[in-house]
């Protein structure tokens, strides 16, 4: 199986089952019916085609015509979930969107609601306090994991500016900045004094 079909075709079956579980969600949908979608993820250089109806259909290629187009890199997916960010998003130039700003905003409002209950899921395999322990040990597992990595960003952080003297601190930073901006008004008042000596 080609890996292309495999990638749309979990991702169309993992939509579905989504949308089908959330009332909300088809509700969403409706206003995404009988359009097309288009999302290129930048670093694969690849599209895929989202297809309205009853459901979600997605696609490797499409012949059609395309209601909107957005290209994005794949750090940018999870924001994408939020509506609000999407102006945010064009303006610092981390999403292209051609088309229907409209219809983008139903997408991401449309993904936005997409939260899948593992727990739930889980509790039908293996019962409520199983999944219950197991989803709350994978969180915190992800928290303590989270912290550990910020932990190691500020010791490196700290390591560089303060030990190893490779860059500066914020308040040399911030003093350098001052002295740039005294620099830039003295330079102005100078200007502005030659001036009045050139016109006499």
């Amino acid at each position: 199986m080609p890996i292309d079909a495999f990638v749309t075709g979990a991702i169309e079956t993992a939509l579905n089952q989504l949308v089908k579980d959330d009332a909300d969600s088809q509700r969403r949908l409706s206003r995404l019916r009988g359009k097309v979608i288009s999302v290129t993820l930048n670093e694969f250089g690849k599209t895929l085609y989202f297809i309205f109806s009853q459901q979600i259909d997605v696609l490797a290629a499409y012949e059609g015509e395309v209601d909107c187009q957005l290209a994005l890199n794949l750090s940018v997916l999870p924001e994408l979930r939020q509506q609000a960010n999407l102006t945010q998003l064009i303006k610092a130039d981390k999403l292209s969107l051609e088309g229907d700003l409209q219809l983008a905003q139903h997408f991401s409002s449309l993904l936005s609601g997409l939260k899948p209950d593992i727990e739930e899921k889980l509790s039908h395999y293996s019962g409520d306090i199983v999944a219950h322990t197991m989803v709350r040990g994978v969180k915190s597992s992800g928290k303590f994991i989270q912290q550990r990595l910020l932990k190691r960003q500020q010791n490196l952080a700290q390591t560089l500016t303060e030990e190893w003297k490779l860059l500066p601190q914020p308040l040399e930073i911030a003093y350098f900045a001052d002295q740039v901006d005294d620099l830039k008004s003295a330079t102005a008042c100078f200007e502005a004094r030659l001036n009045q000596l050139l016109e006499r």
